[in-house]
C-alpha cells in the first residue's frame, strides 16, 4: 500500500515501540498524528496530540485532525502491571484487572472501530485498498508468565479480534493485522540494569538478544508493503517461548 501523501495514526506514540512507530513513518514523510496521555514537542511531519484511547470523545477528536487519507492506524497504548492472582499481599484486585483490559482491549477496539469508520470513506488505491490496522499485542498472550494474568489475558483478546476484525472489513479495503513482540529493550527495562537485560538476551534462542523498538517499526512497515498479509498475528520475539517467571 502506497503511503504517499496519507496520514498515520499511531498511540502510545510518546515512548517506546509508539515513538520508533511515528519517527520511522515521519521519515518516509507520512503525516503522523502521535497520540498519548502525555505529549512532546511536534516534530518535522509528527504532531503529538493527548488522548486518552479509551475516551470515544478524545479519539474522534484526534481522528477529526486529519488531513490526508488515513491510510494506517498503530496501536502501541498499553499497560502492562505485575500481579499475581493470589499473594502474601492477597487477592488479585478488581479494579487492576478492569483497567488492563479497558487499556488494553477496549482501548484498541476503541480506535480501531473509529478509525475504520474514518478509512471507509478514502477512495481506494488502484487493488481497492483504503487502509491498514495495526495492533499491539505480546507473547504473553501465547505463554503468560506469573503475575500476567490480568496482561495476557487483554493481549490474547486482541490476538483473538485480529481474523474476525479482518473479515469484517475486508469488504471496505481495509486490512488488520497484529503485532505480538517478545522482550523488547525499552528505556524501562534498561533503567533495571545491564545484569537484567543480559539475563533475558540469554533467554532468547536466536538472535540471543533482546528486540529494538526500531525493528517493531520496521515490521509495521513491512505490513504496510505486503498487501496480501490480512488478519494475521506476527510474533516478533527471535523463537523466545516464555518459561512461566
Amino acid at each position: 500500500m502506497d503511503l504517499a501523501h496519507s496520514t498515520a495514526l499511531v498511540t502510545g506514540a510518546a515512548s517506546g515501540l509508539g515513538a520508533a512507530t511515528a519517527r520511522a513513518l515521519a521519515e518516509r514523510g507520512v503525516d503522523v498524528l502521535a497520540l498519548d496521555l502525555t505529549t512532546l514537542p511536534d516534530e518535522a511531519h509528527i504532531t503529538y496530540l493527548s488522548a486518552d484511547v479509551t475516551d470515544e470523545e478524545q479519539v474522534a477528536a484526534a481522528l477529526g485532525r486529519v488531513d490526508a487519507p488515513l491510510r494506517l492506524v498503530v496501536n502501541c497504548a498499553g499497560i502492562a502491571p505485575a500481579v499475581r492472582l493470589l499473594s502474601s499481599k492477597g487477592v488479585h484486585d478488581l479494579a487492576t484487572f478492569r483497567r488492563t483490559i479497558d487499556v488494553n482491549l477496549v482501548g484498541t477496539f476503541n480506535v480501531l472501530r473509529l478509525a475504520a469508520e474514518l478509512m471507509s470513506t478514502n477512495e481506494p488505491l488502484a487493488d481497492g485498498a483504503r487502509g491498514l490496522i495495526v495492533n499491539t499485542a505480546s507473547v504473553a498472550a501465547y505463554e503468560g508468565q506469573i503475575g500476567q494474568v490480568a496482561y495476557a489475558a487483554s493481549k490474547g483478546a486482541i490476538v483473538g479480534m485480529t481474523l474476525p476484525a479482518a473479515r469484517d472489513l475486508a469488504r471496505y479495503g481495509i486490512r488488520v493485522n497484529t503485532i505480538a513482540p517478545g522482550i523488547v529493550l525499552t528505556p524501562l527495562l534498561t533503567a533495571l540494569g545491564t545484569e537484567v537485560v543480559d539475563s533475558l538476551s540469554a533467554s532468547v534462542p536466536f538472535p540471543a538478544r533482546l528486540a529494538r523498538p526500531d525493528e517493531y517499526a520496521q515490521l509495521v512497515l513491512m505490513l504496510a508493503d505486503h498487501d496480501y498479509l490480512n488478519g494475521e498475528t506476527i510474533r516478533m520475539d527471535g523463537a523466545l517461548r516464555m518459561a512461566p517467571q
